[in-house]
């Protein structure tokens, strides 16, 4: 049957039997020289299949649709697809794809297509259903809850890199997805930039209401956290019962509570649901309260009381999409919040003059942590999103030139050592965290940047590069690079990749284009697997060990940010779409004039 499905109806058997005996019993009952005629034909159609292969011999054309079929196609797209048997559990040591060292860009973009496909196949084939693929051992995981993170967080950039087929054939998946799970409860923060900022991207991409109405059900679901004495959100909610928990060890972090403005203004523009907007804008509120007395803004919130709750200042794991917000919401509600950006320039000083410095040998320059006043020379990979958002900022609002061009010097010099974490390594990827090394005690220095800088314009700029952007050459031997490894884990992060994308879209630099390009190819050598990719242990080896991990944020970031490097459309333009901090882009927008008037929004 499987065969004749393929012939056209009028040749499958059981319908073509079906066929003959009611023509017959129409047309050719009682009809004697009627049966005359019909055993003729079947006498010669015998002839015809059983004598004419023998003549001409096998695979000769004999006229549609009769010609050798070859393979069946692929069987009709299904709403999942078909889980195989079980996976072996040891991973199988095939080569990895090795990517060209030198081309064009055009095929650049295609082998970061490629290796996108590769790992979500392998998540369609292998976890289909749960969080995450276990890209070793071929197995899967629900690290949050159950809801397919990895299909939400990968949906825009199956769009953006033109696999719209596989985008359609995910639809009817997320349409069926349950967010109401009594037994669990969901992460607020993790769960609005993948979960929510995927839908909200791939609904503005491709249209697909469904997109939006799942969008507008996991909002409703997740808005219970709010439901606290300050207004600021808890760590988590069963979507269920509105029931909500605290974190394990603090009650919020700053990163946490400030990073779901963009998704929610967003969602309350579609929707005209005027409690997306007041519930995460009273969190801007609280911020804005506290400008008055500082510009940064401590790592650990009390809940309870709406205030600070340490003293610790970052931009790393506790802290770094906070910052990230103040900026991208101004963008995204078309310049219309005039506080926000204020908040955002304000923040921008004081963390180039508090906590960005050089180290004392190769004057690289990092930023790090500040506890009551003493630096930890910490630096997380984390932080190095900061360069493309400085570099972003720089070509979206206004700002004093002396500001623009500062800022535009400490994106650069981060971006470097960024990259130069990288190219210091024998595998080629960059650790998790580094901790940068002291200047002496009897240099007369303390290694911050801002005075260097100071001191530099005051001298009449020597050399014409100011301190920090000279850009040593990589070091490979650990006693010269100026910093200890203290994480040797690369987990496939996107923060340097974003930063190279955005100073290479906002500069036109090709040499940003370049260093992403060596960073893909490492990644291709080391962390692919048969299954997918895989999260790495010892970047300070020639060949790091694999672990069984393939974050959701690698769909969803690292190979985004790559294929838009270098793609050579300008698909996602920087001034019409805004990056959630999970790397969905979602559209500019303007507020209308009731919301506007509902929001106190300046007219």
């Amino acid at each position: 049957m499987a065969i004749y499905s393929l012939l056209p109806t009028h040749r499958q058997p059981e319908r073509m039997r079906s066929w003959c005996s009611s023509f017959q019993t129409t047309h050719l009952t009682g009809r004697h020289y009627a049966r005359w005629i019909a055993g003729g034909v079947t006498f010669i159609g015998v002839l015809w299949f059983i004598v004419l292969p023998s003549l001409f011999g096998r695979g000769k054309y004999m006229g549609p649709p009769f010609h050798d079929l070859g393979p069946p196609p692929p069987p009709p797209a299904q709403h999942h697809p078909v889980l195989p048997e079980s996976p072996p559990e040891v991973e199988i040591d095939y080569p990895p794809p090795h990517p060209p060292q030198s081309a064009p860009n055009s095929a650049r973009s295609d082998a970061v297509r490629d290796a996108f496909l590769h790992a979500y196949n392998g998540y369609t084939r292998y976890a289909w259903g749960f969080d995450e693929l276990r890209p070793k051992s071929g197995g899967k995981a629900n690290t949050f809850n159950g809801w397919s993170i990895t299909l939400l967080d990968a949906l825009d950039s199956l769009w953006i890199m033109d696999l719209h087929d596989q985008f359609y054939e995910a639809i009817p998946a997320v349409a069926n997805i349950t967010f109401l799970t009594e037994d669990k409860f969901a992460p607020f923060f993790e769960t609005v930039i993948r979960a929510l900022g995927g839908l909200l991207s791939a609904y503005a991409l491709s249209g697909e209401p469904i997109l939006l109405t799942r969008a507008d059900d996991l909002g409703k679901a997740l808005l219970p956290v709010f439901n606290t004495n300050s207004g600021l959100p808890m760590y988590a909610v069963n979507t269920a019962t509105g029931a909500t928990r605290p974190g394990w060890n603090v009650d919020a972090f700053f990163a946490e509570m400030a990073s779901c403005q963009l998704e929610y203004k967003y969602l309350a523009h579609l929707t005209g649901r005027t409690d997306y907007f007041t519930r995460v804008d009273h969190v801007i509120d609280i911020m804005y309260k506290l400008s008055p007395t500082t510009d940064l803004y401590p790592t650990q919130w009390s809940i309870k009381q709406g205030k600070p709750a340490n003293n610790v200042l970052s931009v790393g794991a506790a802290a770094d999409s906070g910052y990230e917000y103040l900026l991208k919401q101004y963008l995204l509600t078309a310049r219309s919040e005039p506080r926000v950006r204020e908040m955002y320039l304000k923040s921008v000083r004081a963390i180039i003059e508090n906590l960005f410095f050089l180290s004392p040998n190769r004057k690289l320059l990092y930023v790090t942590d500040m506890n009551r006043g003493t630096v930890s020379r910490t630096f997380e990979h984390l932080s190095c999103f900061l360069p493309g958002l400085l570099v972003l900022g720089t070509k979206m609002i206004d700002m004093p030139p002396s500001d623009r061009e500062l800022h535009e010097w400490a994106a650069q010099g981060l971006a470097y050592t960024c990259y130069v974490s990288y190219a210091d390594q024998p595998s080629g990827l960059g650790p998790d965290e580094m901790v940068m090394d002291p200047w002496t005690i009897n240099d007369g220095s303390s290694g911050q940047w801002i005075s260097h800088v100071k001191a530099w314009i005051e001298e009449g700029k020597p050399g014409g590069v100011p301190p920090g952007l000279h850009e040593p050459a990589p070091a490979k031997d650990g006693s010269a690079q100026d910093y200890r490894i203290k994480k040797t884990d690369y987990l496939l992060r996107p923060e340097v990749v974003e930063s190279l994308y955005l100073m290479w879209r906002t500069t036109g630099d090709e040499r940003w284009r370049e260093r992403g390009w060596e960073i893909f190819q490492s990644i291709e050598k080391h962390a692919w697997t048969v299954y997918g990719y895989a999260s790495l242990r010892g970047v300070d080896r020639e060949t790091p060990a694999k672990l069984d991990e393939m974050p959701s944020y690698f769909l969803a970031e690292t190979l985004k940010y790559l294929y838009l490097l270098f793609v050579e459309e300008d698909i996602i333009p920087l001034d019409r779409w805004v990056f959630n901090t999970e790397a969905h882009p979602l559209p500019v927008f303007e507020w209308s004039q009731w919301e506007k008037v509902q929001y106190k929004i300046p007219l």
